[in-house]
């Protein structure tokens, strides 16, 4: 498994982002995707080791597509340099919440695991309701020594508690949140050992499990919009 040269194809497509350089070069995506999916195919079977819900994941379902939607943003760029795939026992869908990475020249690769879906009303004041009512729980889950080492809680947020909240309540700033979820940056760097990688990656979700477990016992019952 050679990483880096994820990272290679990656770093060309930032510096050439243009249609003609990337149809000129698929031979390089596909060798630079096929060590992806590789990559993805190894994460699972070590998440299973904790995690056996995500065993039965293809790792070519679970990615997503360099293209960018350019329609309402000032950078027309056609592709975003990114290799990204969540993993869930759903597949990729953002609910049921899973382990997700990026891998991004530049320093700018992380993992990830939580809700990140603020376009979601539903599913945002679901894990609000169950917050209000669990409290305890999840502070405990925040606040254990290997995932407090690790994580911190990330999400755009309102400027005040929503109606129907308690503004006193004890955790009235976690309330705010729209979305839930955690980032581990990784440096360019950490991808040159593949194994050291995999095992220091695993070893990140691990960690983030309960507070995934957490989030979808929130979303039980929560249904994806039609299109």
């Amino acid at each position: 498994m050679n990483i880096t040269a994820i990272l290679k194809y990656l770093t060309d497509l930032r510096e050439n982002n243009n249609r003609e350089w990337y149809h000129a070069h698929k031979a390089e995506y596909k060798a630079a995707n096929m060590e992806f999916e590789t990559l993805i195919q190894e994460l699972i079977f070590r998440i299973g080791e904790f995690d056996s819900s995500v065993l039965h994941n293809d790792p070519r379902s679970l990615t997503f597509k360099l293209n960018r939607d350019t329609r309402f943003s000032h950078d027309k760029s056609p592709y975003n340099p990114a290799f990204r795939a969540h993993i869930s026992s759903m597949g990729k869908l953002p609910v049921p919440v899973g382990y997700y990475l990026m891998i991004k020249p530049g320093d700018q690769s992380f993992l990830g695991g939580g809700l990140f879906a603020d376009m979601f009303k539903d599913a945002t004041a679901m894990v609000r309701d169950f917050i209000s009512v669990n409290s305890l729980e999840w502070e405990q889950i925040v606040n254990a020594p290997d995932f407090k080492s690790c994580f911190t809680v990330r999400g755009a947020a309102l400027k005040n508690v929503p109606a129907g909240y308690d503004r006193d309540h004890p955790l009235a700033e976690v309330l705010k949140f729209k979305s839930w979820y955690l980032e581990y940056p990784v440096r360019d760097e950490a991808f040159d050992d593949a194994e050291q990688f995999l095992a220091h990656g695993a070893e990140l979700f691990r960690r983030m499990k309960p507070f995934n477990d957490y989030l979808n016992r929130a979303l039980a019952g929560f249904q994806m919009p039609s299109r």
